[in-house]
């Protein structure tokens, strides 16, 4: 990876902008009284009816019954009788990409965990979210996770935050979490199980010193579930090793619905308990497995076919997305192989059932990425655990407290209740009779603030990519790659084609002046750095390195801002290109 790719400002700013959460009783503010209300507080106890909770700033200040709780003078008041009032939900793993900002709290998703993809941007859009800046749902990061090393995922472009992480040994490894955890990852991600024991084991312990969680995808080889549940680690997203570990012995199997079917029953047992001793919380994420299987799939269908048939989400969706969307609603198997992964999907089924009945915690995340529905695939998991025959409170725990619990925040969220940060949703019928009630949304209130549910045509996210080629600080590593092979060393005097390979520092924060350090190639003395649209100065160092002063006025917005030079034509070998470069993104956060 590019040495040095973070100088300049350095690790300080990172950890300046791993937000913390802290109380806001803003003078001036209108404090906002919920009433009449029956209160689901999300700590698993009976439900309160005709709830009075007062919010003030960003935090809930009072929870309690009518009568028992006193009423600011002057604030406004929301009338929720006839109607329940619950913690606002999670998604418990996602792949997040910020054009479902609107979508999430659609549904009523105030917050999720992103599975570790989101690199710097998605530190700047975690704060950016969180302090009501920028549209979305309250970010959980791990900003990069550590997947199974491989030679050829490894690109000279890569940051020291890059998304995907690769390190060849313990030290790496160490090296790595450091980098990551004071940078203001909220967790540590394992992406697979091709670590060794002791490398997860060290993992866990250096995130739960630091009072965060571990995450693994536990499907070996080397860190299965149960060792993966005694190294340490907190969550399994996938509950990736559950179906390796249950499938009887000597069975094949090409997928998990298929091993489902094949479930040794003893062995399921063994490793339940396992699970509850180890308290190790499971995200399943069967529609990721399962499309089609579910009894409600014709139900999920029709909010699938509603939603992205609005014209106003389809002016901004990606299409690759929606064409992911589309192959994944409709891939179901036919005939004798959905007759046998069906007996796979009432196991699976089983399975979680009983994880329940034995004290276990099954977590509601959607795996949500370009072939789900996001915020609705929340409510998706939430029917499945019915079907499963989980009760209602617990899938609601699943949806809001225990995934607290699980980052180890809920001291701060989670549950509707004094000093605890006002993520509320109000919904029209009651959810302990059927869960499924969740959808009938009134009003969602996020960090104190009422949302409009409105989806719009356009989205205001300065600060956007994450999940996809966006997220990254050079997204033309390809072509950049190519054109180097082909024509990295120009005719002199010649115009040649110029290529960003890095910049440094790759964030800032608005306002700030900077001297921004381009290295590439194929820079000349006719070369001009754009900041945006906006030529800025510079300085030639050589035909591999400009010096780029910014200015706190070109500063002035937040944003992921692209960096490009430009060079005179006219330009050598223009199959290539016009002499425009390959943008790089500098992230800007908020002041």
């Amino acid at each position: 990876m590019v040495d040095g790719i973070i100088r300049g400002l350095g690790i300080c700013l990172f950890i300046a902008l791993g937000l913390v959460v802290l109380p806001v009783h803003a003078q001036g503010v209108q404090a906002i009284v919920i009433e009449g209300g029956t209160l689901i507080d999300g700590n698993g106890g009976p439900p309160l009816p005709n709830a009075v909770i007062v919010i003030e700033g960003n935090m809930i200040t009072s929870a309690g019954a009518a009568g028992e709780v006193s009423i600011p003078a002057s604030a406004e008041v929301i009338d929720a009788s006839g109607k329940w009032v619950l913690p606002g939900l999670w998604d418990a793993q996602s792949n997040y990409s910020s054009m479902w900002g609107e979508l999430f709290p659609y549904f009523g998703v105030t917050s999720y965990i992103d599975v570790g993809l989101g690199g710097e941007v998605s530190i700047a859009s975690r704060d950016a979210v969180n302090r009501g800046l920028q549209i979305g749902p309250r970010e959980f990061i791990g900003i990069a996770h550590f997947g199974r090393y491989n030679e050829s995922n490894i690109s000279d472009y890569d940051t020291l935050y890059d998304g995907w992480q690769y390190p060849r040994s313990l030290e790496e490894l160490q090296a790595a979490s450091h980098r990551l955890l004071d940078a203001g990852a909220d967790m540590l991600m394992f992406h697979d199980g091709s670590w060794p024991f002791e490398w997860v084991q060290w993992g866990c312990n250096e995130v739960h010193s630091r009072g965060k969680p571990c995450f693994q995808r536990s499907d070996g080889p080397n860190t299965g579930i149960v060792k993966a549940a005694r190294a340490g680690v907190d969550v399994v997203h996938h509950a990736r090793g559950v179906d390796l570990h249950v499938v009887r012995e000597g069975a094949e199997a090409s997928n998990s619905l298929e091993r489902f079917a094949q479930m040794d029953e003893v062995k399921a047992e063994e490793l339940i308990q396992i699970l509850v001793d180890e308290d190790v919380y499971l995200v399943p994420n069967i529609i990721n497995d399962a499309p089609g299987y579910p009894a409600d799939w014709p139900q999920m269908q029709e909010v699938y076919h509603e939603i992205f048939s609005n014209p106003a989400v389809l002016a901004y969706y990606q299409p690759a997305f929606l064409n992911r969307l589309r192959m994944t609603r409709s891939n179901t198997a036919t005939g004798e192989v959905r007759a046998r992964r069906m007996v796979g999907y009432q196991n699976l089924l089983r399975f979680y059932r009983n994880l329940d009945r034995a004290g276990g915690r099954v977590l509601v995340g959607g795996d949500t990425n370009g072939s789900k529905v996001p915020g609705s695939i929340v409510h998706e998991e939430m029917a499945i655990f019915r079907e499963a025959g989980i009760p209602a409170m617990h899938i609601i725990q699943g949806a809001t407290s225990w995934v607290a619990e699980a980052m180890r925040a809920d001291d701060w969220i989670g549950t509707v209740a004094p000093d605890k940060v006002a993520d509320i949703l109000i919904v029209n019928a009651d959810p302990l009779a059927d869960v499924r009630n969740l959808r009938q949304i009134d009003s969602v209130i996020q960090n104190g603030r009422v949302l409009d549910r409105t989806l719009h045509s356009s989205l205001n996210i300065p600060l956007h990519g994450l999940n996809t080629v966006a997220r990254y600080t050079i997204p033309d590593r390809f072509w950049v790659r190519a054109l180097k092979a082909e024509h990295g060393n120009p005719v002199a005097f010649a115009s040649p084609q110029p290529a960003i390979e890095a910049i440094a520092p790759t964030m800032t924060v608005q306002g700030t002046p900077i001297t921004l350090t381009i290295t590439g190639f194929n820079f000349v003395d006719g070369s001009q750095v754009f900041y945006g649209d906006i030529p800025v100065p510079f300085e030639v160092i050589s035909p591999t390195e400009l010096s780029v002063m910014l200015d706190e006025n070109v500063m002035g917005r937040a944003g992921r801002i692209p960096i490009t030079v430009r060079n005179p034509g006219p330009v050598q070998y223009p199959i290539w290109g016009d002499g425009t470069s390959n943008p790089a993104y500098l992230i800007v956060s908020f002041r």
